[in-house]
C-alpha cells in the first residue's frame, strides 16, 4: 500500500503531465495568455466542477458533456475566487484538452 507522501507525489506527476498535455494542445495564440498555474488552477476547477454537476454520478454508458457549460461555469468560479478573467472560448479548449487527457489516460 503506497504511503501518503507516494500518493501525492505520484498525484503531482500526474498533473504535471497533464498541465503538459494541455499546453501542448493549446493554440498558439492562448500558449502565452496562459501561465502553467492559471492552467492548474483551471484543471482543479473542471474536476470540482465535475464532482458537483452529478455527471460522474450518472448510470448511463454514455455522458454528455456540454463543454461550453464547463468553460463558462469555470471562467465564472475563476472571477468569484479571483483565480482571473478568463474568457469562456478560450478555457474551452483547456476543457477539451482535459477530456481528451482523461479519455486517454482511462
Amino acid at each position: 500500500m503506497a504511503s501518503l507522501e507516494d500518493e501525492l507525489r505520484l498525484d503531482e506527476e500526474e498533473n504535471l503531465r497533464e498541465l503538459a498535455f494541455i499546453r501542448s494542445s493549446l493554440p498558439a495564440e492562448l500558449k502565452e495568455r496562459f501561465s502553467d498555474a492559471d492552467i492548474l488552477w483551471l484543471m482543479d476547477a473542471i474536476v470540482e466542477y465535475y464532482f458537483t454537476s452529478g455527471i460522474l454520478e450518472s448510470d448511463d454508458e454514455e455522458i454528455d458533456i456540454d463543454m461550453e457549460a464547463i468553460a463558462l461555469q469555470v471562467c465564472r468560479q475563476a472571477e468569484k475566487d479571483g483565480a482571473g478573467e478568463f474568457a469562456p472560448a478560450d478555457v474551452f479548449f483547456i476543457v477539451q484538452a482535459d477530456l481528451d487527457f482523461q479519455e486517454q489516460n482511462l
